[in-house]
């Protein structure tokens, strides 16, 4: 990148690129809870795609050479873990928003694969934890109905 003042365009469209591969496959999810009202939606999960990869881009340009991009990726899944730990709900011993705080870490590691274009990666995060979210309740009913019905 030029420092000198001048913006490299082709960098802007190749980040525009990172940033709306990162948005298109976290926004299954945020549609998933949201439909299902089930907290942070579909705004929350395209956001934390894009910033994931965002600040994983800049790492890739400022710290080129380093050893620093570890402790640049322990922290962002540490953030991201605190921002999912806020979907947690506990009420009278019954815990909900797990399913939901963990397909936002997910979705944080959607956005850093697509930072380091390792698609392959973020397309089977983003369909593993779409269809988990779509029918692992109905997968977790069977199961407890099956364990009932033999108990």
């Amino acid at each position: 990148m030029d420092w000198g003042g001048q913006v490299s365009w082709w960098e802007v469209l190749e980040n525009l690129l990172h940033l709306g591969v990162a948005f298109v496959l976290a926004a299954p999810l945020g549609w998933d809870r949201e439909r299902s009202a089930r907290g942070p939606g579909l705004r929350t999960f395209p956001l934390v795609a894009i910033g994931s990869c965002a600040f994983l881009l800049i790492g890739r340009s400022l710290l080129e050479g380093s050893e620093s991009h570890a402790r640049l990726l322990y922290g962002l899944m540490t953030g991201i873990g605190f921002i999912g730990g806020g979907s947690i709900l506990k009420d009278h011993g019954n815990v909900s928003g797990t399913a939901t705080a963990a397909s936002i870490w997910n979705t944080g590691a959607i956005g850093a694969a697509v930072a380091w274009q390792r698609y392959e990666i973020a397309i089977a995060l983003s369909v593993v934890n779409f269809l988990l979210l779509r029918f692992g309740r109905s997968a977790k009913g069977f199961v407890r109905e099956g364990s009932a019905t033999r108990g």
